[in-house]
């Protein structure tokens, strides 16, 4: 849908804001400094209703407080205790340590408070009003605030941007909002989860199910059907595989039915259907990550004159304005796009840019860098070799490499059922042009930032393979792939200097 061509009309009304940012998120927050440091009238509110389990948290949105940062903070805390092996047989002598959870966390949550005072300073020292208020549409130009006694007040602005992001499902299953957590809840207590039972496949589920289990706890994993849906499946499927070597539990074609709770031990039973039959599995923890869905149903929309879709998402122009002229959505509220923080920064920054200071850069959706933070890290950029076949056909060459890295050779024993595995996808109809790449090793995602802005300016194979690498490091394998897929589906490298 294109809303581009819908009248402009210069404005003659006289309102509280230039700009109204509802959501106090990553994008959010980008879109409104972006705007004062063009020199409009801004302000944000950002209120966060409690999970069922009673968490909540300060302005900054899930990337900040229950996302992208105490994750990557847990993923390294565990590579840390994981590491005890490399340690020793690399000369360092010392007893295997434990984990202290509360610490970790305590760390975690201080740093996460830091981040939240910061913002608010900075918005005082910018002049942006920040209102920890719920707001909601009166009309297109007026929202009311409400603050947590229930105190109410209309606020009028030109532009509004709707920034609320998502916040994690629920399956309608008896016992799952009394007791069961999501990545809301895990990030913020202050006990170790214990055996732990995590449902669902996404990015969220594989990255918690990771950490957890490297933190000492007996982890499973509920799999209804396919791991990492919208990613390249052969490389979800590499994943999957690492992540049981290490010793997680997948329970695939499962799917719960029930959660029960024994009030004298605090343990959990979870009824599961496994292939069609009935099971239960006895832990600590029950923690959800089924999907996510946009905040978007008590805004009042329809006061204003939004249409969203059943999912609570907008469809949007390019310019990421709604049906309503003077509306815009970022993040992860817009339908079909990616949910992804430094997307929202980037498009929350050139809305305000456009709208405050004669802008005319949209947005570019595609090409976008990301990395999962498993174990064994997965960053990618481009086309799935799915997509990428069904879009172009025979005119797809894969090629790809198994590997391990130097580093590994201090601990075999730990690596010897172990590979790195590293893939780049070409378009031969067109010179040769990269158009996927996905690797599966330490720190990927460092390898992945880099490599996805030579194909954002079209890299060609040749171009990679006449590019010199640095060795001995991980990221000189993408100049060395000559193997094609097609040739030979299974290939091990065999030494390091040839």
């Amino acid at each position: 849908m294109d809303y581009s061509d819908t009248p402009q009309e210069e404005s003659t009304h006289s309102y509280d804001y230039d700009l109204f940012v509802i959501g106090g998120g990553s994008g959010g927050l980008a879109c409104a400094k972006a705007a004062q440091e063009a020199g409009a009238k801004v302000a944000v509110a950002d209120f966060v209703k409690p999970t069922p389990k009673g968490t909540k948290w300060k302005v900054g949105g899930t990337c900040v407080n229950v996302g992208c940062i105490p994750k990557k903070l847990m993923h390294y805390s565990a590579l840390l205790g994981n590491s005890y092996h490399d340690q020793v047989e690399s000369g360092w002598e010392h007893e295997k340590p434990s984990h202290d959870w509360g610490k970790m966390i305590t760390n975690v949550n201080n740093h996460i408070r830091g981040i939240n005072f910061g913002y608010k300073a900075d918005m005082r020292k910018r002049g942006i009003k920040f209102h920890e208020k719920f707001a909601s549409f009166v009309d297109p130009h007026t929202v009311q605030l409400v603050d947590k006694k229930g105190k109410t007040e209309m606020i009028t602005s030109n532009y509004f941007v709707i920034a609320t992001g998502g916040r994690p499902l629920y399956p309608d299953i008896p016992g799952a909002k009394e007791h069961a957590i999501t990545s809301d809840d895990i990030f913020w207590m202050k006990d170790n989860p214990g055996k732990t039972l995590v449902v669902g496949a996404s990015y969220v589920a594989l990255e918690c199910a990771g950490f957890l289990h490297h933190f000492g706890n007996e982890v499973s994993v509920c799999v209804r059907s396919i791991f990492l849906r919208g990613f390249d499946q052969d490389m979800a499927q590499k994943i999957a595989k690492d992540m049981e070597l290490s010793g997680i539990n997948f329970i695939r074609d499962s799917v719960p039915t029930k959660i029960e709770k024994d009030e004298e031990t605090g343990k959990l039973t979870c009824f599961l259907t496994v292939g069609g039959e009935e099971t239960t599995v006895e832990v600590d923890t029950v923690l959800f990550a089924i999907g996510r869905y946009a905040v978007t149903a008590d805004l009042n929309l329809d006061n204003a004159g939004l249409i969203a879709e059943k999912n609570g998402k907008f469809i949007t122009d390019k310019y990421q304005k709604t049906n309503v002229d003077n509306i815009y959505a970022i993040g992860d509220v817009l339908h079909g796009k990616l949910e992804l923080t430094p997307t929202a920064i980037q498009a929350g920054r050139l809305l305000a840019d456009r709208l405050f200071a004669g802008g005319t850069t949209t947005m570019d959706f595609y090409d976008v860098p990301t990395t999962i933070f498993t174990p064994l890290e997965y960053g990618c950029v481009g086309y799935s070799e799915e997509d990428a076949r069904e879009e172009y056909g025979d005119f797809i060459k894969v090629y790809h490499t198994y590997f391990q890295p130097l580093e590994w050779n201090f601990a075999k024993s730990i690596y010897k059922e172990r590979n790195c595995y590293v893939k780049i996808i070409v378009n031969t109809a067109d010179n040769d042009r990269v158009i996927g790449f996905h690797i599966l090793c330490p720190n990927a995602g460092e390898i992945t930032q880099g490599i996805a802005i030579a194909i954002k300016v079209g890299v060609t194979k040749p171009q990679l393979d006449n590019c010199v690498g640095i060795h001995p490091t991980i990221a000189e394998e993408m100049t060395n792939l000559h193997i094609d897929k097609a040739d030979n589906p299974d290939p091990i490298k065999s030494d390091c200097c040839s």
